[in-house]
């Protein structure tokens, strides 16, 4: 028996594949419903803040500038409900990808929901869900294969 955690990306790379196929569906889809690749970013960062996946991290902290967030807001994206830095829309994506990243079974998901609904149409509602359910299995693909950070 290999006692090693295998990089389950390399191990199966089919399945790999399909989870890349699903990223780009996803990251289509929030533009489409008119999310740009800063708030996309936000979200991936926040996501992967909480599940504490560095290699996710290292990736998305160098898109997100790209894609023109600031390094300040970036600094205090931890607590960004305690800043005015964000805009309501920011502020809706966050407060879903953290609901479906830590799952309460005590918090109202359709108070979550009507609050987003407020900043966030029915389609970037949905598209900021599965870039939360896809950052979520990448965090875990890369916590379980013990991925290094990149860059």
């Amino acid at each position: 028996m290999n006692a090693e955690r295998p990089f389950i990306d390399k191990e199966h790379p089919k399945v790999y594949g399909a989870m890349l196929k699903a990223a780009t569906a996803s990251r289509t889809a929030s533009h489409e419903a008119g999310l740009g690749d800063d708030l996309i970013e936000m979200v991936n960062i926040r996501v992967s803040q909480i599940n504490g996946c560095s290699t996710c991290l290292s990736i998305h902290f160098p898109r997100a500038l790209k894609a023109g967030v600031e390094q300040s807001t970036l600094d205090v994206l931890p607590a960004w409900r305690e800043t005015k830095l964000f805009t309501d829309q920011q502020r809706a994506a966050l407060e879903l990808a953290e609901s479906l990243t830590v799952i309460d079974p005590t918090l109202d998901r359709q108070a979550v929901n009507a609050r987003a609904a407020a900043h966030l149409t029915t389609a970037q509602i949905s598209a900021v869900e599965w870039t939360t359910t896809l950052i979520n299995a990448f965090n875990r693909i890369s916590i379980a294969s013990g991925h290094p950070v990149i860059g």
